[in-house]
């Protein structure tokens, strides 16, 4: 015998997120490429979500001394850290939809950083929180020999 699943009514789309939710805030679109640290990329792409710099004004903005954020993902201790000037980058979003359609689960739903001009691990998947902090602390990846910055166009791929 199979166990019967029961689905809620507010799972189909569009309801999945309760009104106020993300959704009820500005939006931007930001086109750009999508770089990963094993080589491959992607040019074009078209993401559209929240401005991560709106997310820290309505969180009144950050303490004076804050250099630098660490985004943690929800998938156990994952984390990376960025810069705060690139946190707060006119192209820095948390991402909801990639050419208008959903994320799906594979690709961080509902959510994901987006910084188009980092490594992808910078951008992380299924953010759960983000840690501002005085001073840079190595992420998961950044312990594990990535660079601390991340930037493709020096090639900033690992830190030895």
């Amino acid at each position: 015998m199979q166990d019967e699943v029961i689905i809620s009514p507010d799972t189909p789309p569009p309801n999945r997120i309760p009104p106020g939710q993300f959704a009820a805030l500005p939006r931007i679109k930001v086109h750009a490429g999508f770089h990963c640290v094993t080589r491959w990329f992607r040019l074009h792409n078209l993401w559209e979500g929240v401005a991560t710099r709106h997310l820290v004004n309505l969180a009144a903005g950050v303490k004076f001394d804050c250099t630098h954020v660490l985004a943690h993902r929800f998938d156990g201790p994952w984390t990376t850290n960025l810069l705060l000037a690139d946190f707060l980058s006119e192209e820095a979003l948390v991402a909801f939809t990639h050419y208008g359609e959903p994320l799906t689960l594979k690709h961080a739903a509902p959510a994901r950083l987006i910084f188009p001009q980092l490594y992808a691990w910078k951008s992380a998947k299924w953010l759960r929180a983000l840690e501002f902090l005085a001073a840079g602390r190595a992420g998961l990846c950044e312990r594990n020999g990535y660079h601390r910055h991340g930037d493709p166009w020096p090639e900033e791929r690992f830190g030895w």
